[in-house]
Formats: C-alpha cells, sequence, structure tokens
C-alpha cells in the first residue's frame, strides 16, 4: 500500500522560506497528480496546490500563488513545495496527498484523495 511522508516542517520567520518533500514508498507516484493541503489550527483543511502526474501541470490556492511552487522528481518518487515569503497566516499543519486521476481536476475535494501523509508543521513566527 502507498504511504506518504512529509518533511522539511519548522519554524521560520516572516519573510522566510521552507521545502516541504513529501516521499513515496510502498508504490509509485506515476500515476497520481499530487496535492498538498493544510490545516490551521481550528481552521478546516485546505488544499493548497496540485502536480499533475507528469509535473505538466500545476496549480495554486490564491493565497499562495506566486511564493509557493509546487514540483515533483518522479525518479525519486518525492513531491515539492517550495514556499517563499512565508507569512504568519500560512502556519498550519501541511499534508500531501495521492489524488485518484492523472491530473488536478477538483484538487481542492479531499475525497479525490486515496492516500495521505501525517502531516508536518509549519510554523512563522518571529
Amino acid at each position: 500500500q502507498l504511504q506518504l511522508v512529509e518533511s522539511g516542517g519548522g519554524l521560520v520567520q516572516p519573510g522566510g522560506s521552507l521545502r516541504l518533500s513529501c516521499a513515496a514508498s510502498g508504490g509509485t507516484l506515476d500515476y497520481s497528480a499530487i496535492g498538498w493541503f493544510r490545516q490551521a489550527p481550528g481552521k478546516e483543511r485546505e488544499g493548497v496546490s496540485c502536480i499533475s502526474n507528469s509535473g505538466g501541470s500545476t496549480v495554486y490556492a490564491d493565497s499562495v500563488k506566486g511564493r509557493f511552487t509546487i514540483s515533483r522528481d518522479n525518479a525519486k518518487n518525492t513531491v515539492y513545495l517550495q514556499m517563499n515569503s512565508l507569512k504568519p497566516e500560512d502556519t498550519a499543519v501541511y499534508y500531501c496527498a495521492a489524488h485518484r486521476l492523472l491530473g488536478c481536476a477538483g484538487y481542492r475535494w479531499e475525497y479525490q484523495y486515496d492516500y495521505w501523509g501525517q502531516g508536518t508543521q509549519v510554523t512563522v513566527s518571529s
């Protein structure tokens, strides 16, 4: 069974950067779009970004557009989320998930994803 493990979270000052990784084991990501979600304290989980199985198509939530970049290395079975110009409102637990389709249609809908990681905490604070 496919397992996803996020890493790279931590504490960073406003304006700083972090790169999250989502590493897969027990299967291949070659046939799945991958989404990143986040959940802030007291808020619902929200879709942040998604990348198609080939990496040729990406989508971003308006709140992170221009600051976050999603990418993937299928040879390493890993997806990345580069987060720049971080703001306190980016503080959340970040999750990656494997979409049941090749593309990112309906990427915000959690039911579209079959496998989830355990999450990694990102805290943006001075």
